[in-house]
């Protein structure tokens, strides 16, 4: 199954919904960056959420960003998304391991810790839009019901899953159902009891279930419509040209020193590990065009 994200509504429109399937871009990640399970999928969960919520946007170059920052030995993720769906990002530690739980799951709750959640909205306004929450758990997908509901004031359930085995990423996904203004309490209580025990998102993608009908699953009686169905990917917009701005951006003292050291400059994009190169003689060139 191709990875895609769809956009619903139901219920007159008091509920909205999106849902996603997201395999092969969490396991591009966790090749690009050589992660280890654990790291996978905490990583790839937030890919996942990132992905849905760039559909929350209402601008065509609007982006997002989510920052997560706990006590845990992961150290931080840092996901990025644009308008439609592309989405890239990184864990500060890839290779972190830890025994399974209690429950013998990953343990993405030890793995990420403490501390807090930023959720930043560039929309092309003077200042971006930065929203801050508490981490709660630790599992992501908790955290981020708990940032709708305390940062945004949205009612939300969001579930974020990843599979992975010795051969990579087996299934990855998610779903976020939001109650909008005008919402009815009959509604409310379907969800509430359709939510008590429904299965893990992983594990309904891996057995086959499309997003689609997992929110038919969610929003049965509810007339489920969906409104957009957009495919997404791990994809990076790093490029020579803005690696050229960051070092101009450093100032001319500092490009003075890399050009006296004389063995030129590399720099790495933290989202996709790609290398750029810049040799004595281009930087000499920048500092002449440019300081």
């Amino acid at each position: 199954m191709k990875d895609y994200i769809i956009r619903a509504t139901a219920a007159e429109g008091t509920v909205r919904a999106f849902a996603a399937v997201t395999t092969e871009l969490v396991n591009k990640a966790s090749v690009i960056h050589g992660l280890s399970p654990i790291a996978t999928a905490a990583l790839g969960r937030t890919l996942t959420a990132a992905g849905m919520m760039s559909k929350m946007l209402k601008g065509e170059k609007d982006k997002l960003t989510i920052q997560i920052k706990g006590d845990g030995p992961l150290g931080g993720i840092v996901v990025a998304a644009d308008s439609m769906a592309n989405v890239r990002g990184y864990v500060h530690n890839p290779d972190v391991d830890l025994p399974l739980n209690e429950r013998g799951k990953l343990d993405i709750r030890t793995a990420v810790g403490y501390g807090y959640i930023n959720v930043i909205k560039d929309m092309g306004l003077r200042e971006p839009y930065i929203g801050f929450a508490d981490l709660v758990s630790g599992e992501i997908a908790d955290d981020l019901t708990y940032y709708f509901a305390t940062s945004e004031q949205v009612p939300s359930t969001v579930a974020l899953g990843v599979l992975v085995d010795k051969d990579g990423v087996t299934s990855a996904g998610g779903f976020i159902i939001q109650l909008m203004p005008g919402a009815e309490e009959e509604t409310v209580e379907k969800l509430e009891k359709r939510l008590i025990g429904f299965p893990s998102i992983s594990k309904l993608l891996a057995d086959g279930a499309t997003p689609e009908q997992i929110l038919d699953m969610l929003l049965e009686d509810m007339n489920p419509r969906v409104i957009e169905k957009i495919p997404t990917s791990f994809t990076c917009n790093c490029s020579r040209d803005r690696m050229e701005r960051n070092l101009i951006s450093i100032g001319r003292n500092d490009l003075l020193e890399i050009l006296e050291d004389g063995k030129g400059a590399e720099l790495q994009c933290h989202f996709c590990n790609k290398m750029y190169n810049f040799s004595h003689e281009d930087i000499e060139k920048l500092i002449k065009e440019n300081t």
